[in-house]
């Protein structure tokens, strides 16, 4: 994964976190649920950008 993949995702994750946190100071459940969402997307922009190193290391190998 590169570093700008990893960053992007990153950042996604700390968006997600801090509009989650602000839906539940104000009480809005939209904001709740779309900074889930987020930390969502990010999770998954991980898990793929994961699974493509993994692939690459076992090409190498070979």
């Amino acid at each position: 994964m590169s570093v700008e993949d990893r960053a992007k995702a990153t950042g996604k994750n700390i968006e997600g976190a801090a509009q989650e946190a602000l839906g539940n100071i104000t009480g809005d459940p939209k904001d709740k649920a779309q900074g889930k969402a987020k930390q969502k997307q990010a999770e998954a922009s991980h898990t793929i950008e994961d699974a493509k190193d993994a692939v690459k290391d076992a090409v190498d190998k070979v």
